[in-house]
């Protein structure tokens, strides 16, 4: 049985010392501890690399076992999972949700409700080998297993994986060893999946911890209203509104304190422009204790002018989640996009679509916790 901090213990050869099989096992076993322990405790666990999941065509031909099941495509990767094993698909596999469902949740289930895919480790034996020796007990020489070879299983369920929450994965904490690769929404028993079906935004990526992200903003970053629209936007005449911040997790409220978010505006208009000020305003969110939005709403009167860029700055090292952990905020490539039921002209950047890791859509963050975020948008009599 695994332990998280294992007693390691290797053996010391001398001359004249009788070996055997169980003698091996335990030298195996150092090595493979010590890496499950590297591996959990320099680089955590979750996906590395790959491991993208694809709605896949469903053959139309009854003479096909998978004809009219929702099927998905694997590809190949790479990923940890909490224990340190690593899980290694070497090609690409097709995987009939419907099938893979187990049979106890197959008769709660009801079309149109969403199903979590997951992968875990698995290791099964190879190598068929004939022993050149009688067992200690005399029995004849037969046949044994001479390789273990890693694998994998692809489990489907209709809850995720229970997570360690804030708990160190080096040596607290694997309630459930699967690694969760997606959610796959409205999924019908006997229909082929839709094209926005797969949800991968849902997967870890490989880290020791789970740091907190921005998730969406209430405005395009860079993008340009008119004065009407920005006031409405900063909620200067709405009790409801103000720019809105969406976290990936909830965040400690008391943390959410007046100068973590600060709104500036910088003059515009003909000739020499360097003035700026400050909007004062007041912080909102969901909860008493813990929150996953914030909204900054506008307190005073001034005036916007034609021009003007109003630049918002969130201080996210002085925000802390569930985890006590600094929000992820830096802004990458200014791509945080655009919460759902805001609108704004999106600005056109035809370059980098998906973070690097190919899962979208983006969000703030480079992986340190470190850095603040920093967006702006402009204000101009539109036409």
């Amino acid at each position: 049985m695994t332990t998280f901090l294992p007693e390691l213990r290797r053996l010391n050869y001398f001359h004249g010392q009788l070996l055997g099989e169980a003698e091996f096992r335990r030298e195996q076993a150092y090595f493979v501890e010590k890496l499950k322990l590297r591996n959990r405790c320099l680089h955590g666990w979750g996906v590395a690399c790959g491991l993208h999941v694809k709605p896949a065509e469903t053959p139309t031909d009854p003479c096909y076992p998978e004809a009219g099941s929702p099927l998905v495509w694997l590809q190949p990767g790479v990923a940890v999972d909490c224990l340190g094993n690593e899980i290694v698909v070497i090609r690409p596999v097709t995987i009939d949700l419907w099938r893979e469902l187990p049979a106890t949740e197959r008769q709660d289930f009801r079309d149109g409700s969403d199903l979590y895919l997951s992968i875990a480790y698995c290791q099964h034996p190879g190598g068929p080998t004939r022993a050149v020796y009688a067992d200690r007990c005399g029995a004849g020489a037969g046949t044994e297993y001479g390789w273990w070879q890693d694998g994998f299983t692809v489990m489907v369920t209709g809850k995720p994986p229970e997570t360690c929450g804030c708990a160190d994965p080096c040596c607290q904490c694997c309630p459930d060893a699967r690694v969760l690769l997606a959610r796959i929404r409205d999924v019908r028993r006997d229909q082929q999946l839709g094209a926005d079906a797969v949800q991968m935004n849902v997967r870890r990526p490989l880290s020791r911890y789970q740091l907190t992200t921005i998730t969406g903003t209430s405005w395009v970053h860079g993008g340009t209203y008119s004065r009407a629209e920005a006031y409405k936007l900063l909620g200067r005449e709405d009790p409801q509104g103000g720019l809105a911040i969406a976290f990936s997790g909830q965040v400690h409220t008391r943390s959410l304190v007046d100068g973590v978010i600060e709104v500036q505006v910088i003059e515009g208009g003909s000739g020499r422009n360097s003035s700026t000020w400050y909007i004062d305003g007041d912080l909102h969110t969901a909860g008493d204790d813990f929150t996953s939005w914030v909204r900054y709403r506008q307190r005073t009167d001034e005036t916007l002018q034609r021009g003007d860029r109003v630049i918002i700055t969130v201080r996210t090292p002085f925000i802390l989640d569930r985890c006590c952990r600094p929000v992820d905020g830096t802004h990458v490539g200014g791509k945080v996009p655009l919460l759902p039921g805001y609108s704004g002209v999106p600005v056109m950047r035809d370059f980098c679509q998906k973070p690097p890791s190919g899962v979208g859509p983006w969000t703030s963050g480079t992986g340190t916790g470190a850095g603040n975020f920093q967006s702006w948008f402009f204000v101009e009599e539109k036409q």
